[in-house]
């Protein structure tokens, strides 16, 4: 029986040269140095969430960034007002329609003002339905929002030239506030990052 034999289960094993991992259970290696070769298992990092970017930290979700949060508030508030105006639109085109003192020019008032009630309702629908898909839509929601953004500042804009209307200068100064806001959360790169995030 030889010591030296490999295929012997009870022979010793030859010593390995210093330095190099030996045969057989792993090494233990000194305090401060990361063990070498051997059976050891690999090290694991955090657990895995969304990929670091804008607002994001590796391993855990990332977060809505704050001027979203703001411009879905503001929606909620657009599209809730939107719609009140819209529903008076369309009583006083009633009113005005029910009315024999104001014959055909009444009608044609009245249908006016319903064409533009229930195109203010779309808006104050659309606003809403934005507001709600912020959490968890994606691109299209973000090219939508920016199509929504820019009618409110043209339509700010127009406001300014206007002074017969309600609110007149000042409400296209808010108008145009309010758009902007809505218009820049989603075109800034934290905006972008929100929207094209991975889902899982």
């Amino acid at each position: 029986m030889s010591f030296g034999d490999p295929n012997n289960p009870y022979g010793q094993q030859p010593q390995a040269p210093q330095g190099q991992p030996g045969y057989g259970y792993p090494q233990q290696a000194p305090q401060g140095i990361p063990p070498q070769g051997g059976y050891a298992y690999p090290q694991q990092g955090a657990p895995q969430g969304y990929p670091a970017g804008p607002g994001g930290y590796q391993g855990m979700p990332m977060q809505m960034p704050g001027l979203l949060k703001t411009s879905r508030v503001l929606l909620f508030i657009i599209g809730g007002l939107q719609i009140i105006g819209g529903l008076f639109m369309g009583l006083g085109a009633a009113a005005l329609s029910g009315s024999d003192s104001t014959g055909a020019a009444g009608d044609v008032v009245g249908g006016v003002l319903v064409i533009i009630g229930l195109v203010v309702l779309a808006l104050g629908g659309l606003a809403i339905f934005l507001g709600v898909k912020f959490a968890k839509g994606g691109n299209g929601i973000r090219i939508t929002t920016i199509i929504y953004g820019g009618l409110s500042v043209l339509g700010s804009l127009a406001n300014f030239t206007n002074t017969e209307t309600a609110g007149g200068p000042a409400g296209g100064v808010v108008g145009l506030a309010i758009g902007g806001i809505i218009l820049a959360s989603v075109v800034t790169a934290d905006g972008a990052a929100w929207f094209k995030r991975p889902r899982y």
